[in-house]
C-alpha cells in the first residue's frame, strides 16, 4: 500500500499537469490559423521564454516538482490508508501538511483559476500565444517532476527540499 501511495502521488500530479497541457495544446497550435506580425511572434517567443522561466524552471524544477518527490517519499514512509489514496492531494501540499504549505497551495491555486478565467476572455491570437506559453512551461514542470522522481528512484538522491509535512 505505501508503494502504491508514493507511485500514485507522483503519477497523480503528473496527470493532472499532463490533463492541462492537453486541454491548453490546441487553443496554442490555433496560432497556425493567424497570420502573426512581427510584433505578435516576438510576444510569443518571449512569452514562452518568460514562462520556461518562471513557471517551469523557478516555479517547478525549484519548489513544486522537488516537493512533490519529497513528499511522496514521507508519505511512503508514513501514513495510512485515506492519505495513501489522496496521495496526489498530498504531494501537492493541499493535504497533511503545514497550515503555511496549505496556505501557499491553495493561494497558488486560486490565482490560476483566476487567470485561466481571465485568459478564457482573450480573443485568438492573444488565447494562443498565452497558452503557448503556459504549455511550455507547465511541460519543463513535467519533466522536472520525472527528473527527480528518477533521481530518487535509481540513484537514491532524495530532493534537498523541506517537505512540509506536519
Amino acid at each position: 500500500m505505501r508503494t502504491f501511495a508514493y507511485y500514485w502521488g507522483i503519477g497523480g500530479v503528473l496527470l493532472l499537469i499532463g490533463s492541462a497541457v492537453w486541454r491548453l495544446s490546441p487553443r496554442a497550435f490555433e496560432l497556425q490559423q493567424h497570420a502573426l506580425s512581427g510584433w505578435q511572434w516576438f510576444l510569443l517567443l518571449a512569452f514562452i521564454g518568460f514562462m520556461l522561466y518562471s513557471e517551469g524552471y523557478k516555479g517547478f524544477h525549484l519548489n513544486f516538482a522537488p516537493r512533490v518527490v519529497v513528499r511522496a517519499k514521507g508519505l511512503q514512509d508514513s501514513g495510512n490508508a485515506l492519505l495513501y489514496l489522496l496521495a496526489p492531494l498530498v504531494c501537492m501540499g493541499y493535504l497533511h501538511a503545514t497550515r503555511k504549505r496549505q496556505l501557499i497551495s491553495f493561494t497558488i491555486t486560486l490565482a490560476i483559476i483566476t487567470l485561466v478565467l481571465l485568459v478564457r476572455l482573450l480573443p485568438q491570437p492573444w488565447r494562443g500565444i498565452v497558452d503557448a506559453g503556459v504549455v511550455a512551461g507547465l511541460g519543463l514542470g513535467i519533466l522536472s517532476i520525472l527528473w527527480f522522481w528518477l533521481q530518487q528512484d535509481l540513484r537514491g538522491q532524495s530532493p534537498d527540499v523541506a517537505s512540509d509535512l506536519p
